[in-house]
Parts: C-alpha cells; sequence; structure tokens
C-alpha cells in the first residue's frame, strides 16, 4: 500500500516522521543564552586533580572540580564592592569587571556580562532535575556558576557566580 508515494511497510516513513518532529521543535521559543565554543584558542591549564587540591582549598576544589556551589549569603564576594576585576582563582583568567556586578539578591555574586566570551565557556547543565547553563573557566574548565535569564540591561543575564572560584583585583589608583 503507498501513501503519497512512500511506502508505509520498512523503513521509508521514518524520514518523514522525523522532518515533522522537527518542524515542531524549531517552532519553539529559542534560549538567548547561547552554548558557545571558543573560536580563539587560549593557552589550556592542564593539571590531575592531586594537582589541584594542592593549590586549591577544600571549598574552591568542591566547587571548582566537583561542580559544587557554597552556601547562599555566605561567599567573600556576595555584598562586596570594590572597583576592579574577578578573575578565575584557580588560573587568573579575567573573567568580570566590577562595573557589571548587581545586587541580585540571590546570594551569590552576580554579573550582567562577561568580561569577554572569549574567557569563558557556556555549558548545558542538567544536574539535581533541573536545565542550566554552566559557566566554566575557558582556560582551565573550572565550574564557575550558572547564567540565568533574569538579570537586568543591557544584557537581561545573571552570571551567578561562586566566591570561592573568584579571585578580586583592585584598579591601580
Amino acid at each position: 500500500m503507498k501513501i503519497n508515494s512512500i511506502q508505509i511497510t520498512g523503513m521509508k516513513y521514518i524520514l518523514p516522521v522525523f522532518i515533522l518532529l522537527l518542524a515542531g521543535c524549531s517552532a519553539k521559543k529559542t534560549r538567548s543564552i547561547t552554548m558557545q565554543e571558543n573560536s580563539e584558542k587560549m593557552e589550556k591549564v592542564y593539571k590531575s586533580d592531586e594537582e589541584w587540591k594542592e593549590i586549591l582549598t577544600p571549598m574552591q576544589y568542591y566547587v571548582m572540580r566537583e561542580q559544587g556551589t557554597e552556601r547562599p549569603f555566605t561567599g567573600k564576594y556576595f555584598d562586596f564592592y570594590e572597583s576592579g576585576h574577578y578573575e578565575c582563582i584557580a588560573c587568573s583568567n579575567v573573567l568580570f569587571d566590577s562595573d557589571t556586578k548587581f545586587e541580585s539578591g540571590c546570594g551569590w555574586p552576580s554579573f550582567h556580562t562577561a568580561y569577554s566570551n572569549k574567557n569563558i565557556v557556556l555549558k548545558r547543565d542538567t544536574s539535581h532535575g533541573m536545565i542550566r547553563t554552566e559557566v566554566l573557566c575557558a582556560m582551565c574548565d573550572a565550574h564557575l556558576g550558572h547564567v540565568f535569564e533574569d538579570g537586568p540591561p543591557p544584557t537581561g543575564l545573571r552570571y551567578c557566580m561562586n566566591s570561592a572560584a573568584l579571585n578580586f583585583v583592585p584598579d591601580e589608583k
């Protein structure tokens, strides 16, 4: 039996069904947070777990290497507003400028813009029964926190970072 020149028996009906499913998926709202691969190569930092444990505190290791998080309102930088920039504490990669930091009420340092999209990597995170966007350091692959779409202008993003992953460098006076 033939319908529209597509034979129902065998595997020939799979392609049209697949195309219809894709068309339905593409009609869904797309996220404004774009997952990216860094087009420019950065000098990567590679260390063994033992080496990371030697340079990071237990909390830093838990957050940055085991994708943990510090408790809200306990981090060094959640209520800190000096002028300067924030680096990855593991490799000194510049991550955020203090001018982009804002009070989000979430209990973690929050920024609306990354220093450069080349310095971070965004990755889909489906842990803990949620779908989120994880933020990683582009140089050492350290977990920094997550980014959400509920931030202020100009980006509408909230980079919610762990203080344990950051080092603040004040502006020179």
